[in-house]
């Protein structure tokens, strides 16, 4: 565990160090999205964080592969370097596209191949565990078409929701937490050495987030465009795969016994064929209504547009903090949920648990609905928001020292403010990327930012 948390840190040191000389770079080199009337940020602000996010995942294998305890991984394995091999090769097309913004299918087809030279070197599925069935290899094309799709719907699936500062990077080292947690169990448990990849992807995944997070906290300083999007995606692919694809459930010893006691004991077996769907169902959910969404519409799949959940979290009244921290919670709750579940299934007091955070959750997202007053007592305790108004009565407001014709002009230009600041608080759709796959918008004025040195 001290190896994993070693190698953590160096990769969020690397990371974060890193990411202040790429703005400049960035800024440098005018990869820089333009500012329109939808968008939250006032300022201009460089894309290409992904750059930094990289070079931390090679720091973090280099330090893995000269520890004593992780270096196994490397010599047993040919797993870290077919995630390499991937990670650099769609970190290449996204920094492309984040500074020229190349066409949609070149992205798709970029994905797809970063995927087959992974399964090229190795990292593939081999086998699935079914319930009732047992374990079910599968052959080349099977597992060569599983493998690519898993890679390419969860790349797009993480970049979805890559439209709120920080909702990305939290969201996806939160997964990485809970994939950590289920990963190391099973290597350090049940004394797997497959399950040793996938535990060392998760924890250069989590100091990869960890290390960019600060400089895209609201308000971001840097975005980490679609080089750093498809990136911690891949990433996320790759341990999934590892840990479903890899480990043979035989290794277990779990089959054994009568047909209910063996189904109820390999729960944790079939577990990862709904955990790295359940790490990444926010993503997913989101992906599925925007293309159903689009397509009801008679629009492209792929066209931006604020119909996402983070977006509608804003319209219901939301802080933009507040709809980042609200898509952390559910996350975090669905992810570690089924952790918890697969390590105690028979615990009852999981599910009551897990309903409960639910109905918190719910509460969280209906709060502006019915927003509460705080006591006269507390008022000077929580934020203005929640204080009473004091209006005092029989005064009104003293008269304005201009005619009225310029009160009229006055107010007609603060109808005007209101009215074009209203689409702002909406979302950011297309700043830090509508999605993998899909071309950012394109207006006829289109202008490009100015940057400032």
């Amino acid at each position: 565990m001290r190896d994993y948390l070693l190698t953590l840190c160096v990769t969020a040191a690397v990371t974060y160090l890193l990411t202040g000389p790429v703005r400049k770079f960035a800024i440098a080199t005018g990869a820089m999205p333009e500012i329109r009337a939808r968008d939250v940020h006032r300022e201009p602000t460089p894309r290409l964080g992904g750059i930094a996010m990289f070079f931390g995942l090679c720091a973090g294998l280099l330090v893995a592969d000269h520890l004593q305890n992780l270096n196994s991984v490397f010599e047993l394995s040919n797993e870290p370097r077919a995630l390499l091999s991937g990670a650099a090769l769609i970190w290449i097309i996204g920094v492309l596209d984040d500074k020229f913004e190349i066409d949609a299918l070149i992205k798709l087809g970029g994905q797809m191949i970063a995927a087959g030279v992974m399964v090229m070197q190795g990292l593939t599925i081999l086998w699935l565990p079914i319930p009732g069935v047992g374990t079910v290899s599968l052959t080349q094309w099977q597992g060569t078409l599983l493998t690519v799709a898993l890679v390419v719907i969860t790349i797009n699936a993480v970049n979805f929701v890559d439209g709120l500062d920080g909702l990305a990077a939290g969201m996806v080292c939160i997964a990485a937490a809970a994939f950590f947690l289920y990963s190391y169990r099973i290597w350090f448990g049940y004394m797997i050495e497959a399950a040793a990849p996938a535990t060392l992807f998760t924890a250069i995944l989590m100091g990869m987030c960890l290390g960019f997070l600060p400089h895209n906290m609201h308000p971001a300083r840097i975005f980490m465009g679609d080089s750093g999007s498809m990136l911690i995606g891949l990433v996320l692919a790759a341990a999934a795969i590892s840990v479903t694809g890899q480990v043979d459930p035989d290794a277990l010893k779990i089959f054994e016994g009568g047909t209910r006691e063996a189904t109820h004991a390999a729960l944790p077996v079939f577990i990862p064929l709904l955990l790295p769907l359940t790490i990444i169902a926010i993503p997913v959910a989101d992906l599925v209504l925007a293309i159903v969404r689009r397509t009801w519409k008679g629009q492209s799949p792929f066209a931006a547009d604020r119909g996402h959940l983070h977006h509608r979290l804003l319209e219901i009244g939301h802080s933009h903090s507040r709809a980042v921290l609200i898509m952390y919670f559910w996350s975090a709750l669905i992810a570690f949920g089924v952790v918890a579940y697969s390590v105690h299934s028979a615990s009852m007091w999981i599910v009551l648990v897990v309903v409960a955070l639910s109905a918190v959750g719910l509460v969280l997202l209906l709060l502006p609905r019915f927003t509460p007053r705080a006591p006269r007592w507390a008022e000077a305790f929580v934020p203005p928001r929640y204080r009473r108004r004091r209006a005092l009565a029989g005064q009104t407001p003293p008269a304005p020292s201009f005619p009225c014709e310029a009160t009229a002009d006055a107010a007609a230009e603060a109808r005007d403010e209101d009215e074009e600041r209203v689409p702002v608080a909406v979302g950011v759709s297309g700043v830090n990327g509508a999605t993998a796959i899909g071309p950012r918008s394109r207006f006829p004025d289109r202008r490009k930012a100015e940057t400032r040195g």
